[in-house]
């Protein structure tokens, strides 16, 4: 356990009328009542643990800086399993900086970004995936995100990964058993039941693994490509559907040279929204670089909107079908028809058995009709979009992965079982096998930070917030 107190404001700046300081180590208390007076003059050191305590904030020359309420923890029982002491108080910077200023000169050291929740970690308060969580849930932006970096600050996770790794404990002892009396040539392991024990987990670990996709589109929005010809309607449907004019609208072909990027969150999803290039034969460089990047941003989408001018469909179709069809294979195609209040009913019947056409050999499509500059359908288009994702609920018994380390982890763990699964079949010998059991668990400990380096837990800690 670290033996210096730290201190820090945990609240953003300039948020609000109440900001947050918090005293955590050994002599946060101590500390604290220094340079806090109450009313009826009884220390903290003398008040029961989880209560909180109205005074004053005053210094060395017994001048008050501020009215305060100091709430106090009492080890273990606080966020960093240490003594704590948090004082609520206004939000002034000046107000907030000079109290700051007052614990270091009475012992304190300055918080590191993300030091509180390491010692969270250290005490064994949380495990590292929780502690993740913890800058997911102050990161989440949306309904989605906020509900995975709940369940996984909750434990959801790591229950799951406990479970695995109990059992692969439990077969890698009985396989190791086995080698303490290779003499005998006695069999402790069932290799049936191994097998069966072993495809179970890789189910398991390739579940967790197959889930990053969603997980990490839910975190950092889901990536929605909007591609079509020039002058298709792109940058206004991109207004529209994040609701101000963040791309220039122009009647001039070519106006979006390069891609453009917001995001939005519909129905608690994020999507990331990119306006790419008008696509269409050019000699101009700039907009042939530009026009080579909604290629690429293309490939990068999880959802594809292919807007088409619905007064001349079919040749945009003839042009561009070739060019984008391809790049659209395991991804969500959204073929809108724009401008619609340009056209009668029968032409679009017409663009329905185009539509048809177009996506008779492909799956994951979907049509629709809107006029992005009146706002008509676009709604609708919302709505389609928030389907496509079709989020299921995050519950202890559907764990979502958002982690990238996470995921690199899981990757290993399924490359060790799968060598463990071809080692049952092929009779490959109990030191061998056990050697690939336990890179599995120490890539599921990875995770959780059983198995962690100082390096690794730097490197993560860092990306807090100074006071988290």
């Amino acid at each position: 356990m670290p033996q210096d107190t730290i201190c820090a404001v945990s609240t953003a700046p300039g948020r609000g009328g109440i900001a947050v300081i918090r005293v955590s180590g050994p002599e946060a208390v101590t500390i604290t009542d220094r340079i806090f007076r109450s009313p009826n003059g009884k220390p903290l050191a003398e008040a029961q643990a989880n209560t909180a305590h109205y005074g004053s904030i005053t210094d060395e020359k017994g001048h008050a800086l501020d009215d305060v309420v100091a709430t106090l923890f009492v080890a273990p029982h606080s966020f960093t399993g240490e003594n704590t002491v948090e004082i609520s108080c206004h939000g002034s910077t000046y107000i907030q900086q000079q109290i700051i200023a007052l614990l270091l000169r009475q012992g304190c050291r300055l918080a590191t970004p993300g030091e509180f929740t390491r010692r969270a970690f250290t005490n064994g308060k949380l495990d590292l995936s929780q502690a993740e969580a913890v800058a997911d849930l102050i990161a989440s932006t949306s309904a989605a995100s906020h509900r995975l970096a709940i369940q996984q600050m909750r434990g959801g996770f790591s229950r799951e990964l406990a479970r695995l790794r109990e059992q692969l404990l439990t077969f890698v002892s009985l396989v190791e058993l086995e080698l303490d009396f290779s003499e005998e040539e006695v069999e402790f392991a069932d290799r049936q039941k191994l097998t069966e024990l072993a495809r179970e987990i890789e189910r398991v670990i390739k579940r967790l693994s197959d889930s990053f996709s969603l997980g990490n589109a839910i975190k950092n929005g889901v990536p929605t490509a909007i591609i079509g010809e020039t002058n298709a309607g792109k940058s206004t449907l991109l207004n529209r559907l994040v609701k101000e004019d963040r791309a220039l609208v122009s009647d001039i072909h070519g106006t979006t040279r390069d891609v453009i990027e917001d995001t939005v969150v519909l129905q608690g999803i994020t999507f990331r929204f990119i306006d790419t290039a008008g696509i269409r034969e050019t000699h101009d460089t700039i907009e042939s670089m530009g026009i080579e990047r909604t290629f690429q941003k293309l490939d990068q989408a999880s959802i594809v909107i292919w807007l088409i001018d619905a007064t001349h469909a079919p040749q945009e179709v003839e042009e561009l079908s070739r060019q984008i069809l391809p790049r659209c294979h395991g991804k969500h195609l959204i073929i809108a028809f724009n401008k619609v209040d340009k056209i009668d009913d029968a032409t679009r019947q017409q663009l329905t058995q185009l539509y048809d056409r177009l996506t008779r050999e492909m799956t994951d499509t979907a049509m629709t009709f809107l006029s992005a500059s009146h706002n008509q359908n676009v709604d609708a288009l919302e709505s389609m979009l928030v389907d496509t994702v079709n989020l299921p609920q995050a519950g202890e018994n559907d764990v979502i992965v958002t982690n990238a380390r996470h995921y690199e982890a899981l990757i290993h763990a399924h490359d060790a079982i799968l060598r463990t699964l071809d080692g049952l079949q092929t009779g490959l010998s109990g030191d061998f096998l056990a050697q690939d059991i336990r890179e599995c668990m120490h890539y599921l400990g990875e995770i959780t930070g059983q198995i962690s380096t100082d390096e690794i837990l730097g490197t993560i800690f860092s990306k807090f917030c100074i006071g988290k």
